[in-house]
């Protein structure tokens, strides 16, 4: 008998292609786990697939599927696409199977793939794609941006007074500009004279002055 008259083979095949590829994404391998991937699924969709044009639109229909989980968990990630992309490599991969069971396996072997994935996070360099699209990048002066930050850091050691209630949160103001504050768990009533004691980022701490 041969390995691809076996129907659970498709589960391992495609398990294993899917889990290299998705690792290739999530983590740096150098290549090395997506040519595994590649490799494995080409088999898979080459053992089934009766015609070169079925096997080349199959192949097509998976990577587009692949393609659509990557860009929704590099850019949009709103999971929409990742659904959509997942639902296209399950289609393909049992539309190409010689019966419904061998059809199933082949699917589960894509789920289990992907979620077997997320192992290779705790094993291996996190893969850092399309950081500038994805604003991970911190807008600091210290890397070369013009931060607001710089502004509300000239403002510890300023007074103001109290626009609002502060309880703790509220606004004040300070040489005639609003700003919002929150006082240190202190109820500071609208109208109070105030000292800026702190301030992190954007964040004013103030207290009474004395």
């Amino acid at each position: 008998m041969e390995m691809f008259d076996i129907e659970w083979i498709g589960l391992i095949i495609t398990g294993l292609g899917t889990l290299f590829l998705i690792g290739e994404v999530l983590v740096n391998a150098k290549g090395v786990f997506g040519i595994l991937g590649i490799g494995f699924i080409s088999v898979y969709f080459g053992a089934y697939a009766t015609e070169t044009s079925s096997l080349i639109l199959m192949l097509i229909l998976y990577f587009i599927g692949l393609l659509l989980i990557i860009i929704d968990g590099k850019v949009i990630n709103d999971g929409t696409l990742a659904t959509i992309g997942l639902a296209i490599m399950l289609f393909s991969v049992a539309l190409v199977a010689p019966s419904f069971s061998a059809g199933l396996y082949s699917v589960l072997g894509v789920i289990f793939g992907a979620a077997g994935s997320l192992i290779f996070l705790k094993v291996f360099k996190k893969r850092n794609m399309w950081n500038k699209l994805t604003l991970k990048d911190q807008l600091t002066s210290e890397a070369g941006y013009n931060s607001i930050n710089a502004d509300y850091e000239k403002l510890k050691g300023e007074s103001g007074i109290t626009m609002t209630d502060l309880r703790p949160v509220g606004t004040i103001k300070i040489n005639n500009k609003d700003y919002s504050a929150v006082s240190n768990g202190q109820w500071i009533e609208k109208n109070t004279e105030i000292r800026v004691v702190q301030v992190d980022g954007t964040k004013i701490l103030v207290e009474v002055k004395k």
